[in-house]
């Protein structure tokens, strides 16, 4: 299998309807009265609240909790500059179609939402899947993303297929999905798998270089840039989750199928409202399939 061809995600799952924009988030319903019967006092008053609402609605600068890196989503050039798909998204979101500023706060991965929550930032944007679990803490965007649980191992070992991974060692992220899948494959295995987690996955792909786990469950997007980069490093192929859908099922074993959303607080939801117009503006005049074809085939 060309190793190139590893990323199969997103604009074909997502096509269909999964950014249908939703109606209202406007300025609110107060008003005021006016004395006399001076209309330009009126009307500059109503002025005056509608914005004040409206900022309230939409933050002048968005912050925006990220678990920082995580290429292709978010990371850092050579250079210091912050890149990546959420980042061009959210430029995209935020300063074209929103007309305000954005920024980017690093956060550790299994404690975003509690930060989210202590008001350290207005929105989470790290590639997180939407789940039951987390939608008890937050609320959702619209799905921007669709993505897979996958495993990589050493081109140069005996794992060659699922089973192959019982009483081994696999490498996580703390506080992600693919902890979760790594968790479920280890009860399939009756308790057969070592599960080691880290902090960030640059630990996890660190861990299987140096043979200190036989292989990574992790985001299918984010493992084949560690792959694309790493020619002894292979996904592990077949049939899983994806086979089981309606659509292509990538050409390697997916262990789940997942969305991606934003996070906001559960009391946000007109400024949610606003993000959900905006992503679907974006899906419908072109911009997202241009950010989408920069960091991903297929």
């Amino acid at each position: 299998m060309d190793r190139r061809t590893y990323v199969k995600t997103g604009a074909g799952v997502l096509a269909g309807g999964l950014f249908a924009g939703c109606t209202g988030g406007g300025s609110g319903d107060q008003s005021t009265e006016a004395d006399g019967d001076s209309d330009s006092g009126s009307d500059s008053t109503e002025t005056a609240t509608e914005a004040a609402t409206t900022e309230s609605i939409v933050p002048s600068n968005v912050v925006i909790g990220s678990d920082i890196p995580y290429r292709p989503f978010e990371y850092e050039t050579t250079s210091g500059e912050l890149t990546g798909f959420d980042v061009d998204i959210a430029e995209a979101v935020f300063e074209e179609q929103l007309g305000v500023s954005y920024e980017f706060k690093s956060t550790s991965f299994d404690s975003i939402i509690p930060s989210l929550n202590n008001n350290n930032f207005r929105i989470i944007m790290s590639a997180m899947t939407i789940n039951d679990e987390r939608a008890e803490q937050v609320d959702f965007s619209d799905p921007y993303f669709t993505a897979y649980q996958t495993v990589i191992v050493r081109d140069d070992g005996e794992i060659t297929s699922k089973e192959d991974l019982r009483g081994r060692a696999v490498g996580v992220q703390k506080g992600t999905t693919g902890a979760g899948a790594a968790e479920e494959l280890q009860e399939e295995f009756d308790g057969e798998l070592d599960i080691k987690s880290y902090d960030q996955i640059p630990g996890a792909f660190q861990a299987l270089n140096n043979g200190q786990v036989d292989a990574v469950i992790n985001d299918n997007t984010v493992n084949a840039e560690f792959a694309n980069d790493n020619d002894d490093v292979v996904f592990l192929e077949g049939e899983g989750a994806a086979a089981e859908g309606d659509g292509d099922a990538p050409p390697y074993l997916t262990l789940t199928v997942e969305n991606y959303g934003i996070a906001f607080r559960q009391d946000d939801d007109e400024f949610r409202e606003r993000v959900n117009e905006a992503l679907a503006a974006i899906r419908e005049d072109g911009t997202y399939d241009e950010i989408y074809s920069e960091y991903f085939s297929g």
